[in-house]
């Protein structure tokens, strides 16, 4: 089973707006790879390889650096939880396995007074953050149509992204080399499906990046793996989304895998995750009550709670081991 790759190019962030055949031919597009799949690549969106290779390349010299260099930026040093670095192994996206091989900074506030490293870094990750959300917002509209949907459903729900009522998140990621200590079970970041309503995935653009693959896991149960393709953007459907659709939209399980033994290769990836606005009310837009109403912050704060729970659980089995 492959992965769809759709040409976004007539709506593309060079397009001011698209006319009304090539939208006919993307929302037939995307409701297919949308209902059947849950992933899609898209080509030809307006961001370039050359600007995500630019937020990759600043992001890694600050992930490169000593970690007492990179410690003030630590996300818990900020009142906004949703800034910072995070880091290695700090997290664990799978709760039923050792923590994630990984390390990353998130921004999503962007207030003009939070503290920010050196250099180029503020720059590069706000602008690709605006370059993203305008792409997400795009999808929207796209996502919108192909359910016979007004766009405004969507889009109103996103009138706050990147301020401080809204949980939506730039994260870069650095995978570092891995060593002989990996623990039982232990991956590069654990299976999981994300949050909130979709999610964009930049990778760069090396040979090897073939050898330590993300998956999918696809309708049937298989894992499949993500190539890597330059310029190409993997937008994947998040868990408010599907439950926004009536299950219409499907989430779907991904994973980072270890590489193969013997390879010290690192990885980078920057993920867009967008959420809803906190006091967005998301129901069932089929009109159903299969889930019931809730704001997008207490989806979001069940979630992450919800995961809390299952890791203490998981800790407080293994206790009884001894």
């Amino acid at each position: 089973m492959n992965i769809p790759v759709i040409d976004f190019g007539a709506y593309s962030l060079d397009e001011e707006e698209v006319p009304e055949e090539p939208m006919h031919d993307l929302r037939q597009q995307f409701k297919t790879a949308l209902t059947e799949v849950g992933f899609v690549f898209l080509k030809n969106t307006g961001i370039t390889q050359e600007e995500m290779d630019r937020v990759l390349d600043v992001s890694l010299k600050f992930f490169q650096q000593p970690d007492e260099l990179k410690r003030p930026f630590c996300w818990k040093n900020f009142d906004s939880p949703g800034h910072g670095w995070v880091f290695p192994e700090e997290e664990r996206l799978s709760p039923l396995r050792p923590p994630d091989l990984k390390e990353s900074f998130n921004i999503g506030f962007l207030q003009p007074d939070i503290k920010w490293p050196q250099g180029e870094f503020r720059e590069v990750l706000t602008s690709f953050f605006h370059r993203s959300k305008e792409l997400s917002l795009r999808v929207l509209t796209v996502m919108a149509h192909s359910l016979d949907l007004d766009p405004e459903v969507f889009l109103s729900a996103h009138r706050s992204v990147g301020m401080k009522n809204n949980a939506t998140a730039l994260r870069t990621l650095y995978y570092p080399p891995v060593g002989q200590e990996v623990k039982e079970g232990q991956m590069r970041c654990g299976e999981h499906s994300d949050y909130g309503t979709i999610s964009l995935l930049f990778h760069n653009n090396e040979g090897l990046q073939s050898l330590v693959p993300v998956q999918v896991r696809a309708r049937s149960g298989e894992y499949i793996d993500v190539p890597v393709s330059p310029g190409y953007i993997l937008i994947n459907i998040a868990d408010l989304m599907q439950r926004w659709t009536n299950d219409q939209f499907t989430s779907a399980l991904h994973r980072v895998l270890l590489p193969p033994a013997g390879d010290s290769n690192t990885r980078q990836s920057v993920v867009f995750f967008l959420n809803p606005d906190d006091e967005a009310l998301i129901t069932c837009l089929d009109g159903s009550n299969k889930y019931p109403p809730v704001t997008g912050r207490a989806y979001l704060m069940k979630r992450i709670q919800a995961a809390l729970d299952l890791k203490l659980q998981s800790f407080s089995s293994k206790l009884t081991d001894y």
